[in-house]
C-alpha cells in the first residue's frame, strides 16, 4: 500500500483572493464551485491541487513546508512575473554564475521558491 499527494492545504484569511493569485501563477482556471466568501478555494493543476482554507490566525513563524516552482522560461523572468502578480522577495539566493534560487512570499506571506528552469540547469551542468 502507498499514498499519493491529493492536495496541499494552506491557511488563508481570504481563500478566494489567495487562490486567485495562485491561479495566475499556474495559468489555470478557477473551479466553477469556488465563490467569494466560501471557506475553501482550490487551484487544480496537472500535478496537484492547492486548497486554501479559511483561517484568520496571524502567521507566527516560517513555513515548514513550501512549494518549489520550476518555470518553463527563465528563473529571473518568472520572478519578475510573480512580483507583478503581487508576490514579494523574502530572500534572494541568486549567484553571479547564474545558479541559486529566490525565496518569495505570496500575498498572505506563504513562502515559496523559484528555481532555475530545466534549460538553465542543463546549460550550467
Amino acid at each position: 500500500m502507498t499514498s499519493k499527494v491529493r492536495t496541499v492545504t494552506f491557511d488563508a484569511r481570504d481563500p478566494y483572493q489567495l487562490a486567485g493569485f495562485w491561479l495566475q501563477v499556474f495559468g489555470v482556471d478557477r473551479p466553477d464551485d469556488d465563490h467569494p466568501g466560501d471557506p475553501y478555494a482550490a487551484v487544480v493543476t496537472d500535478s496537484v491541487t492547492l486548497l486554501f482554507e479559511q483561517n484568520n490566525d496571524t502567521k507566527a513563524a516560517k513555513n515548514r513546508v513550501h512549494l518549489d516552482l520550476e518555470p518553463d522560461g527563465t528563473r529571473d523572468e518568472e520572478v519578475e512575473r510573480l512580483l507583478a502578480l503581487g508576490a514579494t522577495i523574502a530572500h534572494d539566493h541568486r549567484e553571479p554564475d547564474g545558479t541559486g534560487f529566490v525565496v518569495m512570499l505570496d500575498p498572505e506571506a506563504h513562502e515559496f521558491c523559484v528555481l532555475r528552469s530545466a534549460a538553465e540547469r542543463a546549460a550550467t551542468s
